[in-house]
């Protein structure tokens, strides 16, 4: 890796954590710079103006999710064990992330936004429809299983439930409606075998609800 490689990467992951801890709105390009102990001519070289880099940040958080599918797909995991990996980190990010910068990016800067749900959603939905196949051919997900449905269902719900309003009307931490989300899906989708497999990693990874 180069050094403006290395540069780079420090400053989109620098930018990500400050976004991660204030939003986006909020933070100005003399913030990014000083906070990261660099010059504004330096924060240029890497990027053209604010959504240039709000643009490269949100890429980068595509990324990370892409770069930790593959690893999974590498590890002698199945289908069920995969979505318990992936729960694990979703509640993690989660917690990494100010709620409020969805809203944010949605309402201030449509346009990357735009680009960075089309492309998650195209990303998810895939590994969704993969993660079903992989299912039926283990013999653990059920076989008349509408994969295109269900991974469309799946991402959507995974949205709705990191929309800030949803845990603040009823007083619901984002953990416990993910794992009923999550749970429900799993039974929704496996057969009787799937089922009793989840029930046994249930209780060893103490998922409960």
């Amino acid at each position: 890796m180069s050094d403006f490689e290395k540069k780079y990467k420090t400053i989109i992951e620098g930018a990500y954590n400050i976004f991660a801890e204030n939003g986006i709105r909020n933070v100005s390009m003399d913030d990014i710079s000083r906070s990261l102990g660099i010059s504004k001519k330096t924060l240029y070289r890497c990027v053209e103006n604010k959504i240039d880099l709000i643009r490269k940040v949100f890429a980068y958080v595509k990324d990370q999710i892409f770069i930790r599918m593959e690893e999974m797909k590498k590890m002698d995991m199945n289908a069920i064990d995969v979505l318990l990996e992936m729960s694990k980190i979703a509640n993690i990010k989660h917690y990494n992330i100010n709620p409020v910068i969805s809203f944010e990016l949605q309402k201030f800067y449509p346009q990357v936004y735009k680009e960075y749900f089309d492309s998650k959603k195209e990303l998810i939905i895939n590994y969704i429809k993969n993660n079903i196949e992989k299912g039926i051919k283990e013999g653990l997900y059920r076989q008349d299983l509408n994969k295109e449905v269900i991974a469309h269902l799946y991402f959507q719900k995974i949205e709705d439930i990191h929309k800030t309003d949803f845990f603040k009307s009823e007083n619901f931490s984002f953990e416990t409606v993910f794992k009923v989300m999550f749970e429900n899906h799993i039974r929704g989708i496996s057969n009787q075998k799937g089922i009793e497999y989840f029930e046994r990693q249930k209780e060893k990874l103490n998922f409960n609800i």
